[in-house]
C-alpha cells in the first residue's frame, strides 16, 4: 500500500487526448519526486493506527447485536406484493424501444446483444456493469406502457433470474443489490401484470433469495450512501412483501441507526457530499409513502431526517439550480432535484450556516458564496471525499462564475485521483501537494477503498456583519504537518450584491517559526460559459457572462495567470474551460488580496448573439 498526496501524476487521460495539455500539465500535476510528507515515520505510524481503526469499525459491525438481529433475520417466501411503491426517478420511454432492439446505453457506453442477453456480454466499464444489474431502466419500459414493454422487461428479469451473467461479482454487490431489489419492487405491477404462474413464483423466490443475501451483507456496503441505500432496500422489502414482520422490525431499527448517524444535525451527509441528499431523498420520500400505504407510522427518526434534509436542498443550489461541486458532487440532474423540491412545504430561504456539515453560504442579493469550510468526513465515510478545504464556488444570479471541477458521470475511475485533489478546487496549493493524503494501493484499498489518511484536524470559522457587508474567516491546519503552514481564508461580500473581496494568508504553523520556502498556487475554476479577457494590467482580468454581465478580477501585487482547467461534472462529459492562477513563494507573499467587482450590468442580449465587449 503506499500514500497519495491528492496530486494528479502521471494519468492515462494524457495518452488519451482528453485535455493533455494546460488542465494536467499546468492546473493539476504534481511537481517531480516531491515527497508526500516530511515526517514519514509519523505519516506510517498515523496510518498503522487508521487501518487498525478501521478493521476493529469492521469486526465490531460484523459482532454487534444489531447486526447480527438483522443479518439472521428470517425471509420467507411471500405469497403476494402488497404494495408497489412509487419512482420518483424519470423514466423515458423513447429508451424503450432502443432496449426492445437490442441497443443498451449506460454510463457512456453502448452495447449490442446480437441474440444474447445482457448478462452474457462482457461489461465494457464498472459503471455500464451497475447500470444494467441495478434494473433502474425498467422504469423506462414502464414508461412506454406497450404490450411489448411489458414482455421485454420480463424477459431480461426472467434472463437475470436463470443467470446473472459475466458480472456476477458486480451483481452482487450490497448497493448493487439494493438497487435492483427496489427497482423490482416499485416496477412490480408493470412486470407481474399479466404474468403467467411460473414466473410469478420465480420472481417471488428470486426477490427473497435476494433480500437474504442484502440482509447479511448490508454492514459490508462501504459507509455512506451505499449502506444507506442498502438498508433502505431492506425496509421496502419488510413492507412490500407479505410475511416479512420480523425482517421490516429490525430493518427499521437499523435505518433509524443509520439515519441518526449518516445525516447530521443541520442535514447534511456525513459523507459531506451534496449529491447525496438528492440519491438518499428519491429513496426515503418514496419510504415515507410506503409506511403511509400499509397504515404503519413511519420512524421517527425517518421524518425528522427527511425535514432536515430538504434545507439542505436549498443551501447548496445556484441561482442556476446546479449543486456546488464538494466531495463527489457531479452533474446536478434538475428533473430529479424538482421532483424532490415538490416535496417541500415549507419552501423557505435556505440556511446560511452549516457547522455541522461543515459548510458556510453567504448572499447578497442575487450574489452567492458557497464554501468548504470543515475537515475531512471520518476516515470510513472518506473513500470519495476531497481534500477541498476552504474552497468555495461564486455565482452570480443563474449564472456560475467560479466553480469546483467536480467529478464526471462516467469515467469516474480515471479522473479520480484528479478530481479528489485540492488543484482541483477553488482554493489555494502548496508545493503542487493536497491538503489531504489518500491510502492508495494494496489489498488495504480493495476492503476500504481510497479513505482519506489524514488532512485538516482542526478548521476555525468565524462569520459576521460590518459596514454593510458579510464576512467569512476561515483557516484549516491541513499543511500543518508537511510544511508547518496555516492556511487563513477570509471573504467580504458587500451587500449591495456588486463585489467580493478575498484573502488568503499563510501563517506559520508554531508560534515564532519561520515561513517555508516553499510556492503556493490560488487557483479560481471558472465556468465553462464565463469569457476571460486579459488586460494590460498584468494583475487584472475581465470576466464575461452570457447575459452581458462583466466582472473585473483584480490581485495587487500578486502575477495573474490564465490556464487551462476542466469542468469534469458539466453535463455531457468534461468541458474545457479556464482558470484563474495567482502563484508566489510563500516566504515572499505571504497575504495575497483579491476582487472581483461588476463593472457591467447584464444586459438584453438577442437570442445567438454574443455580448458585447466592455
Amino acid at each position: 500500500m503506499r500514500i497519495w498526496n491528492g496530486a494528479a501524476g502521471p494519468l492515462q487521460v494524457v495518452a488519451k487526448g482528453v485535455f493533455a495539455r494546460g488542465v494536467l500539465a499546468k492546473g493539476l500535476a504534481p511537481s517531480a519526486g516531491r515527497a508526500v510528507s516530511r515526517s514519514g515515520l509519523r505519516e506510517r505510524t498515523r496510518l498503522m493506527a487508521l487501518l487498525a481503526e478501521l478493521w476493529s469499525q469492521q469486526v465490531l459491525a460484523r459482532l454487534g447485536g444489531r447486526t447480527m438481529a438483522l443479518g439472521y433475520v428470517p425471509v420467507p417466501v411471500p405469497e403476494r406484493l402488497l404494495i408497489a411503491p412509487q419512482d420518483l426517478r424519470t423514466g423515458d420511454a423513447t429508451l424503450a424501444s432502443e432496449i426492445y432492439s437490442g441497443r443498451f446505453a449506460f454510463a457512456g457506453k453502448v452495447m449490442l446483444l446480437d441474440g444474447r442477453t445482457p448478462f452474457e456480454l462482457v461489461p465494457p466499464s464498472v459503471e455500464w456493469a451497475e447500470a444494467l444489474h441495478g434494473f433502474g431502466w425498467l422504469r423506462h419500459l414502464k414508461a412506454a406502457g406497450t404490450t411489448i414493454a411489458r414482455a421485454n422487461a420480463r424477459s431480461l428479469v426472467g434472463d437475470f433470474m436463470r443467470d446473472p451473467g459475466k458480472a456476477r461479482a458486480v451483481a452482487a454487490r450490497p448497493d448493487v443489490a439494493a438497487r435492483r431489489i427496489i427497482s423490482w419492487l416499485t416496477q412490480a405491477t408493470f412486470l407481474l401484470q399479466d404474468a403467467d404462474h411460473d414466473f410469478y413464483r420465480r420472481f417471488m423466490r428470486s426477490l427473497a433469495r435476494q433480500v437474504r443475501q442484502l440482509r447479511r451483507m448490508a454492514n459490508d456496503a462501504p459507509d455512506g450512501q451505499p449502506r444507506m441505500l442498502a438498508v433502505t432496500a431492506l425496509v421496502f422489502a419488510g413492507l412490500c412483501m407479505s410475511d416479512q414482520g420480523r425482517l421490516l422490525k429490525a430493518a427499521d431499527k437499523r435505518l433509524s441507526e443509520e439515519l441518526d448517524r449518516q445525516i447530521l444535525p443541520d442535514g447534511g451527509p456525513l459523507t459531506r457530499n451534496p449529491g447525496m441528499l438528492i440519491e438518499l431523498l428519491l429513496d426515503l420520500l418514496p419510504l415515507r409513502q410506503a409506511f403511509t400505504a400499509r397504515n404503519q407510522p413511519a420512524p421517527p427518526a425517518l421524518m425528522n431526517a427527511v425535514d432536515r434534509m430538504m434545507p439542505m436542498l436549498r443551501f447548496f443550489r445556484h441561482g442556476d439550480g446546479a449543486f456546488a461541486h464538494f466531495h463527489g458532487m457531479g452533474h446536478t440532474a434538475a428533473d430529479q432535484l424538482a421532483t424532490i423540491l415538490a416535496f417541500d412545504d415549507a419552501r423557505g430561504a435556505p440556511v446560511a450556516n452549516a457547522p455541522y456539515s461543515g459548510y458556510q453560504r453567504l448572499d447578497a442579493r442575487a450574489l452567492m458564496v458557497i464554501a468548504d469550510t470543515g475537515p475531512p468526513p471520518p476516515a470510513m465515510a472518506s473513500w470519495e471525499a476531497h481534500a477541498s478545504c476552504l474552497a468555495f464556488e461564486f455565482s452570480s444570479g443563474r449564472h456560475r462564475i467560479v466553480i469546483n471541477c467536480g467529478v464526471p458521470e462516467v469515467h469516474r475511475e480515471m479522473w479520480r485521483q484528479v478530481a479528489r485533489s485540492t488543484a482541483a478546487h477553488s482554493t489555494a496549493v502548496i508545493a503542487d501537494t493536497s491538503s489531504c493524503r489518500f491510502l492508495q494501493g494494496g489489498s488495504m484499498t480493495r476492503i476500504f477503498g481510497a479513505p482519506i489518511v489524514s488532512g485538516p484536524k482542526h478548521v476555525d470559522v468565524q462569520r459576521g456583519t460590518r459596514n454593510n457587508a458579510l464576512l467569512l474567516r476561515a483557516s484549516h491546519d491541513g499543511y500543518a504537518e508537511p510544511f508547518g503552514l496555516i492556511h487563513q481564508r477570509s471573504f467580504r461580500l458587500a451587500m449591495e450584491g456588486n463585489r467580493l473581496d478575498g484573502e488568503d494568508v499563510f501563517k506559520a504553523a508554531e508560534e515564532g517559526a519561520k515561513l517555508p520556502a516553499e510556492t503556493f498556487a490560488i487557483r479560481f475554476h471558472l465556468h465553462p460559459s464565463v469569457t476571460v479577457e486579459r488586460l494590460d494590467d498584468p494583475h487584472t482580468a475581465l470576466l464575461s457572462l452570457p447575459n452581458g454581465e462583466a466582472w473585473a478580477f483584480a490581485a495587487p501585487h500578486v502575477p495573474l495567470g490564465v490556464e487551462e482547467s476542466v469542468d469534469l461534472a458539466a453535463a455531457g462529459g468534461p468541458r474545457r474551460t479556464a482558470q484563474l492562477v495567482l502563484s508566489g513563494e510563500v516566504v515572499r507573499t505571504p497575504r495575497v488580496i483579491w476582487t472581483f467587482v461588476r463593472t457591467r450590468e447584464a444586459q438584453s442580449v438577442p437570442p445567438g448573439r454574443p455580448p458585447a465587449r466592455g
